[in-house]
This record gives C-alpha cells, structure tokens and sequence, in this order.
C-alpha cells in the first residue's frame, strides 16, 4: 500500500466515523505514524507503507475514532508559535488563549514579575517568559499537570518557576506585577452540551467551575489582589455570557476593560489593582 491509498483509507474512515477534518487529520496521524512531517507524505505519496507505519497509523486512527483528540494521540499543539507537548492530564491550548497572552505582552515591561495560575501546559507562562523579559511563577494544584509543564520549560528552555498549590495560596502579599490566568469557567449544567471529545478526554478540573461556572473567580479575583503590587494588572479568559458577572465580580477593582475574541464575543477581562 503506497502513502497516499493509505492517507484516502484513512481520510474515509475518520469521515464515516463523523471526525471533522478528517483528510488533514489522516494527513497528521500518518506524519506522526512515520516521524516525518506532511510535506514529506505529498512528496513520497507513491512510496510503500511499511508494515510498521500501518500498525501505528491504524492504532492513531483508531484512538481518534473513538474520539480522542489529534493532540493527545500525536502529544503535541501549536500555541503562539511554538510546540508544546500535551495530554490528557493537561487542557489542549486555544486560539482563544493566544489573544490573551497577546494582549499581556502588550501591558509588560521588562522586569516584570508575572504569576500564571493554572499553569496546565505551560503555555501562556512559558510564552510570555520567551516572549518578554519577565519573571514568571506558574501554579497549578496538579501534580501531573505541574510534570508536563516542567517539560515544556525544559524543553522551550523558559525562565519559569512551578510552584504547586491552589491557585497563589503558597505565594507572599504584593509581588507580582501582573497575574494571568486561564481558569475553569464551564458550568457543570453546560456538560453535556460541550463536544464528547472535551468532555470525554480532556481533565475535568480543568474545565468545569460549580454551577455558574464562576466559582473558581470567587476565589482566584481576591487571591490575585493579595498577591499583585498596588497598580498591578489582572488579566484572565473568561466564557461565553460571563461578561457582565465577571465585571461585578471585579468591582472594587480599576480600569476594568472586557476585550472579545476574533469572533467578536466577549472572552478577556483586564483590572488594575487598587490597594
């Protein structure tokens, strides 16, 4: 069997089985099958699959039929240019997350100290750390999440310290010049409307937050003002429809700004601390 009739089974599989995307996702499982890249399977499209690349390539596709995520079977996601390493214990990293830690690179200055809680995979720690000459401290209360986090400081060679515990509690009053965060914000009432493959395969602590969905902001907002300088910067990703009860949450804080998304929903909140 040459690459391509194997990429054109592979492609009709994964459609029967409704995965969207399904030609670039053969494309991707069969790359990472062989250790090549895709540019590779379009130039040796007529080379003979070898037995070996058959039995990964069937294994991927299997495991993405059931629906695990292309990202955990290859362990790998793109994210503000760089590959991190991902799986299940971690949440995939969005788009959507990309804006955030676009829009706090616009707000530091060199020597910052900047604090990610719920540092999951690293990414936005280890992104504003390469990206800006800032000092950055992630947190996470899992320990699994905190493993596969350190690999991607050690592997992107980031100036990032880990530090595990709920949100700052391990972290001293009024250090940080801004703090980050990701947090849940799902509602447990929205899980069944959320995509089987999240809601199946990705870590649930990382997802969903009591019945409102607000209920890790209850907490994470005055921990963030214990811990932030007088003047210092919040900025935190929030869900859809959560605008208007995340502002409130954040009334005694200045300079409140929501900013939306690319697709013009509001996603990102910004306030300064006042002490």
């Amino acid at each position: 069997m040459t690459l391509q009739t194997a990429l054109a089974q592979g492609a009709k599989l994964l459609k029967d089985a409704g995965v969207t995307t399904p030609k670039l996702t053969a494309e991707v499982l069969l790359a990472h099958a062989l250790r090549r890249d895709r540019v590779y399977l379009i130039a040796h499209g007529d080379d003979t699959l070898s037995e070996l690349g058959w039995i990964h390539f069937g294994r991927y596709l299997h495991e993405r039929m059931r629906g695990k995520p292309t990202q955990y079977i290859t362990k790998r996601q793109e994210f503000y240019g760089r590959e991190f390493y991902v799986e299940p214990g971690v949440l995939i990293p969005r788009p959507e997350t990309e804006l955030l830690v676009e829009q706090v690179l616009r707000r530091v200055r060199p020597g910052f100290r900047v604090l990610d809680i719920g540092a999951g995979s690293g990414c936005i720690g280890v992104t504003l750390a390469l990206e800006a000459d800032v000092r950055v401290v992630s947190t996470d209360v899992s320990e699994e999440a905190l493993g596969i986090g350190l690999r991607n400081v050690t592997a992107l060679q980031a100036r990032v310290s880990l530090v595990r515990c709920d949100l700052a509690a391990a972290l001293g009053d009024g250090v940080f010049d801004v703090v980050v965060s990701n947090p849940p914000y799902v509602p447990e009432s929205d899980r069944a409307m959320l995509a089987a493959e999240v809601r199946e395969w990705e870590p649930a602590g990382a997802l969903f937050a009591g019945g409102d969905g607000l209920e890790i902001y209850r907490r994470l907002i005055p921990e963030a003002g214990r811990v932030l300088k007088p003047g210092g910067l919040l900025a935190m990703e929030f869900g859809f429809g959560q605008d208007e009860a995340i502002a409130a949450l954040l009334g005694g804080w200045g300079d409140v700004q929501v900013l939306p998304d690319l697709a013009g929903i509001p996603r990102m909140v910004f306030a300064t601390a006042v002490h």
